[in-house]
């Protein structure tokens, strides 16, 4: 990302624990209305990710191979702090519903406090993705339900990779 200081510069920042077809889609809108589009991946110490940071990191930069202006970093800390070495503009929240809404709000409130000069942009996701979170999907596979449809293959190949070793885990134990 040269000379990105000259360019708009937008920040998608979560866990992506995993990426979903939800965040592709989010990541796509976000890319029509800025220049370059960042997804910053954080480690988020307050969750138990499936995925460590680099799994996480790599399963998007598969899954988003294809994208142009598009980066894949890791970010610690505050995320305004980030936003200002990457010299970024606006940060890029999905709402589903209107459940996200409040979270986000506090945040994007938060985040304008820290920084006048950063914005918060809310995109929605196409409806077939509306109810689709990290959270569901790593559920719905825990019980051995199809997740093929809402993921990148990437990640329901690595989901099912971890489902095997986990019941050779268990195996082993009994």
């Amino acid at each position: 990302m040269e000379n990105h200081e000259q360019s708009q510069v937008a920040v998608y920042p979560g866990t992506f624990d995993p990426i979903t077809k939800g965040h592709i889609d989010i990541i796509g809108r976000a890319l029509r209305l800025f220049e370059n589009v960042v997804v910053a991946v954080a480690p988020n110490p307050s969750k138990t990710p499936l995925f460590d940071i680099d799994e996480r990191i790599d399963m998007i930069r598969h899954a988003t191979r294809k994208l142009s202006n598009l980066y894949v970093e890791r970010f610690p800390g505050l995320l305004i702090h980030y936003m200002q070495e990457r010299h970024a503009i606006a940060i890029i929240r999905g709402i589903r519903a209107v459940s996200d809404f409040e979270y986000e709000f506090q945040m994007a409130l938060m985040n304008r406090k820290l920084d006048r000069n950063v914005e918060t942009v809310f995109l929605m996701p196409s409806e077939e993705y509306t109810y689709l979170s990290s959270s569901l999907i790593k559920e719905v596979a825990s019980y051995g339900g199809e997740i093929a449809d809402l993921v990148p293959k990437i990640v329901s190949e690595k989901m099912a990779k971890k489902s095997t070793l986990d019941k050779l885990k268990k195996t082993r134990k009994t």
